[in-house]
């Protein structure tokens, strides 16, 4: 549920998952929001003004686990030095399960960052794993079990999977030159997962923007924080199957949506043998590099995918943002942080709902 109070020029946002308050416990949550000045310096405060959950917090395994954050960034830190393309990896591993199982309606929201994205099928469930958006696409599970493993050894259950994949999500941003923000954490893990919720909700690379604007509000995400959390894109691949829709062009037409010498190069690369398999760097400049330059790019008519371009030539309002950002990489970075916070906190698992998984592949038996 999210509960939005105003007063004068404030207004804070309220995230709470789909389960019975009361109203003592809904007005406390008010009191603890409220309480900063103007200026806010209290971080509980700011992540509940920017768009976070007040049930989340910073430093949440302080006391439980100290060194929790230590150990998964410096797994995180061994990962980029060993494959360039895992940071990409990571941080879509955290997009694609907060999309799958929120959805709102009204007041109500439902869960989103539960970790349901790493659970492997069961004879119960069909998992996310081999869902069109996810097969052959998502990686980097194994970095998950990894450090999963190292912080079972340190802390029995007491990190969630969910918690890991924020929190590396976050550090291969930082890693990879972009933007340091805290993580709120204290989500729990699903105890089931969706093939069909995966399909359906997970944006595909050929959307317009009205269907781009549909999949974000459908998770109380608005089109500003699409643009945004698209400049994602700044780094990672596609395979040539994702954007041979692309390769077609127009660019002999009066307002090409293509660069030419880019199309050239793109059908170059994808006539190869076995071009399905083929990569494309989603940012061709700086690919291991999160900035701003998948904006510049998008200006360029330099967009990978459909969906990419799309947000200059599909829209008045996101070619606007895109500008916007490709022009003040600072005003990106800003905006990206408090996008990914929101994004965090949609919904999430907290007190005695799901559990605290031991293998992030499968649930605990009770």
């Amino acid at each position: 549920m999210r509960i939005v109070f105003t007063a004068g020029k404030r207004r804070l946002n309220l995230v709470l998952p789909p389960v019975v308050f009361t109203k003592t416990e809904v007005l406390a949550s008010f009191f603890l929001c409220w309480s900063a000045e103007a200026e806010v310096t209290n971080t509980l405060n700011k992540a509940c003004i920017d768009g976070g959950s007040f049930l989340l917090r910073i430093g949440a395994y302080r006391d439980s686990c100290p060194e929790a954050e230590t150990i998964i960034f410096s797994w995180v830190e061994r990962a980029v030095t060993e494959d360039p393309r895992m940071p990409a990896s990571l941080l879509r591993l955290h997009f694609h399960d907060c999309f799958v199982n929120a959805s709102h309606s009204l007041y109500i929201y439902y869960v989103g960052c539960d970790a349901s994205v790493l659970l492997d099928d069961t004879p119960n469930f069909v998992g996310e794993k081999t869902a069109a958006p996810n097969l052959n696409s998502l990686r980097g599970f194994e970095m998950i079990d990894a450090i999963k493993s190292d912080l079972e050894s340190v802390c029995p259950e007491t990190v969630s999977c969910a918690d890991i994949l924020a929190i590396v999500a976050r550090d291969s941003v930082v890693l990879s030159g972009g933007p340091v923000w805290e993580v709120q954490m204290g989500r729990r893990d699903s105890l089931t997962a969706s093939k069909a919720a995966a399909n359906n909700n997970i944006p595909g690379p050929n959307s317009d923007v009205a269907t781009l604007v549909a999949k974000f509000q459908n998770v109380g995400l608005t089109l500003s924080d699409m643009v945004t959390l698209s400049g994602a894109h700044t780094m990672g691949k596609a395979r040539c199957s994702t954007f041979s829709s692309r390769l077609n062009g127009n660019s002999n037409s009066n307002s090409p949506d293509i660069n030419v010498d880019f199309l050239q190069s793109l059908q170059q690369l994808c006539a190869e043998p076995n071009s399905n398999t083929t990569l494309a760097h989603l940012d061709l400049v700086t690919p291991s590099t999160f900035d701003n330059q998948y904006y510049v790019n998008l200006i360029s008519g330099e967009g990978l995918l459909v969906s990419d371009q799309a947000l200059v030539t599909g829209d008045d309002q996101t070619r606007g943002i895109v500008q916007s950002y490709a022009d003040d990489p600072t005003t990106f970075f800003e905006e990206f942080t408090k996008s990914m916070l929101k994004m965090g906190s949609l919904g999430p698992l907290t007190g005695e709902n799901g559990q605290i998984r031991k293998n992030c592949r499968i649930i605990n038996q009770f």
